[in-house]
């Protein structure tokens, strides 16, 4: 009976931690994570790549790691509101709808290949092999990324021909430079959240921010 009882706890505690919704520890992350994204975009950053616009920046490095450590949609919010933010005091407001919908994309489909496909939370760096759990964060990662390397031109078309009205031949140029420079963008981005999650997951667990198998 006894036995029986506190299987049933323990039932009852995992499905609330997996019903748990926006906690306050959440929105604090979410909150350092997305001004970490505008400190890592306004200062490791080489704006205006041949007059196109395009920045080389690592930026989407904390949308990305947010989604591994958290999930999809903290990732989401925490690059589009740090690099939108970003856009706005550079005194680009007009590129900050674009930006907001690109990094909640990359956040989404970061967090739905970390927690649905690689099932990186129940992956434990002690048990797991070293070079299958790098591999999971890497995949993890260059999920979103690189698919913001398609994303970002083609959003990026459309909002300056659309909606800014520059000249279709210089739109089809800076597509072209943009591709390149988030293809960069994405590379770096990536070895860096496996750089920085191998090393701070652990500590965030051990010091009680981050559940373990969360």
């Amino acid at each position: 009976m006894r036995n029986n009882c506190i299987a049933s706890a323990r039932g009852i505690t995992k499905k609330s931690v997996q019903k748990e919704g926006f906690t306050t520890q959440k929105i604090v992350i979410t909150g350092v994570m997305a001004a970490l994204s505008f400190v890592a975009y306004e200062f490791f950053r080489i704006p205006n790549v041949f007059g196109t616009g395009a920045s080389f920046h690592l930026g989407n490095t904390f949308t990305a790691l947010t989604a591994l450590l958290l999930d999809g949609v903290c990732g989401g919010f925490a690059g589009a509101i740090g690099l939108s933010m970003a856009d706005i005091i550079a005194g680009d407001p007009g590129y900050a709808v674009s930006t907001f919908l690109l990094k909640f994309i990359i956040g989404i489909v970061c967090g739905l290949f970390a927690h649905k496909v690689f099932r990186l939370k129940d992956l434990s760096p002690r048990s797991t092999p070293h070079g299958k759990y790098v591999a999971a964060v890497a995949g993890s990662a260059a999920s979103g990324l690189f698919l913001n390397v398609l994303t970002d031109p083609v959003i990026g078309y459309f909002r300056d021909r659309y909606i800014f009205g520059m000249p279709v031949e210089f739109v089809k140029y800076a597509v072209k430079i943009a591709g390149g420079v988030t293809f960069v963008n994405s590379v770096l981005s990536t070895i860096c959240v496996v750089v920085i999650y191998l090393a701070v997951r652990p500590a965030l667990e051990s010091s009680g921010l981050l559940r373990h198998g969360e």
